[in-house]
């Protein structure tokens, strides 16, 4: 969830004239902190956006880009298990096959922002000296003898929020600072301001009918927050039928079986009812409105994590 930084990092980089480098995890052997097509952005300055491990080996990461740009050759470096770097190791034990990419006056990184605004799914490919935008999903591959890759990304979680009360607020900040998308509709009035000065999507929502005001996408999220159940029936009954990875809705389980019934009365059935998280968020009982936030955000991120989007898209 990091790409848009990372992006967005190089893209400057490119637009104040300074040489930078893409760094992409290709191949991880044994335990590791992240996965194959997580990237890292080091500039000439050796400034960078984004992480490969837990901090052992950023800065020998650095060091190596800014060689890579002296160079202006791509390469391909083993760190942790394997690696001749024999003084920098991974407490984890593992090993990371790291490309390292030049990227000159490439529009890569403009490109990827592009479909990472669009919230489409994208792939970088690493092949004949040069990495390339694809604009679309495909699944990892890689080739450490030929150099060559390709690696798909999947848009960020997008959170449509619906609800009032405090919960509403600190759900969609601390969502922003993980970097998910944030959208809000909710009753409070309050909120709407103070959620439109801190630069969050929200649009005042003034009636239950009002279901033509919900987004979504595939990577969407519902999360409906409202201590007054009467405002969410018929936003719930439309929701349902958007594309969504994840659906939760606050409340204890009497409140969710009030829902339920409610809902079965507007025609939605059993097998769409049982997706619905109620009570919401990984933890229960949460009593103020960070640690509703989050323990639904966490709930959250654990299902885009586990969804199967490929088989979706099929």
């Amino acid at each position: 969830m990091h790409f848009h930084n990372v992006f967005l990092f190089l893209n400057e980089a490119r637009l104040a004239g300074k040489a930078s480098v893409l760094v992409t995890v290709c191949a991880v052997e044994g335990s590791s902190m992240r996965n194959p097509g997580t990237v890292m952005g080091v500039a000439e300055d050796g400034s960078y956006s984004g992480s490969l491990s837990g901090g052992c080996i950023e800065n020998a990461v650095v060091a190596e880009a800014l060689d890579v740009l002296k160079a202006d050759a791509p390469r391909i470096v083993r760190f942790g298990a394997g690696s001749p770097y024999l003084d920098i190791k991974l407490p984890c034990g593992g090993g990371l096959d790291l490309h390292f990419q030049p990227l000159g006056y490439s529009d890569l990184a403009a490109a990827c922002l592009g479909s990472i605004r669009g919230r489409s799914a994208f792939s970088i490919a690493l092949a004949d000296g040069s990495a390339q935008h694809v604009p679309a999903w495909e699944p990892a591959q890689f080739d450490v003898r030929s150099g060559t890759g390709i690696f798909g990304h999947w848009p960020a979680p997008q959170l449509q929020i619906v609800g009032h009360g405090a919960g509403v607020e600190a759900l969609a900040d601390l969502g922003r600072t993980m970097g998910c998308w944030a959208s809000v509709l909710t009753s409070d009035e309050a909120i709407v301001a103070s959620l439109k000065a801190a630069g969050n999507a929200v649009q005042l929502i003034e009636r239950t009918t009002q279901t033509d005001l919900l987004e979504s996408d595939p990577w969407t999220a519902f999360v409906f927050l409202f201590h007054d159940h009467d405002w969410e029936i018929d936003l719930i009954a439309a929701a349902l039928d958007l594309p969504h990875f994840y659906f939760g809705a606050m409340g204890g389980r009497k409140a969710h079986a009030m829902r339920s019934e409610a809902l079965q009365k507007k025609g939605i059935n059993q097998e769409q009812l049982a997706t619905i998280h109620a009570p919401i968020g990984l933890f229960h009982s949460s009593r103020d409105p960070q640690t509703l936030a989050l323990s639904t955000l966490a709930e959250v991120v654990r299902a885009y994590h586990g969804a199967d989007f490929e088989a979706e898209r099929a």
